[in-house]
């Protein structure tokens, strides 16, 4: 039963951070992510994409608010994978960038 409500939980939020999938949507999705915007803010704010204040964008993270959800999962996997951003395909209900082959996703 624990798990069930738990997985039901887990359901409702990734629902909610689809209505967060534009551009300068940055804090309102991670704070639908993370269940909190304070939490948000905090992480925004290590990862060098807020100011201290907690409501300036640093020129980073000014660059990520202005990227849709899609843009910034591909953004990330062709930096970690050192590949061109043309090579992903973007699958929303995950959130997840994956390579593409040969017209199919990897």
């Amino acid at each position: 039963m624990v798990w069930a409500e738990g997985y039901q939980i887990f359901n409702l939020m990734k629902q909610q951070t689809q209505l967060f999938m534009g551009r300068g949507q940055l804090i309102e999705r991670l704070a639908k992510q993370v269940g909190n915007r304070k939490m948000a803010v905090d992480l925004l704010i290590k990862r060098g994409h807020l100011e201290s204040d907690g409501k300036t964008f640093t020129k980073a993270g000014a660059m990520r608010n202005s990227m849709t959800a899609e843009e910034r999962a591909i953004d990330r996997e062709s930096k970690r994978l050192n590949k061109s951003k043309s090579d992903f395909s973007y699958n929303s209900k995950t959130n997840t960038a994956k390579i593409k082959s040969n017209g199919a996703i990897k």
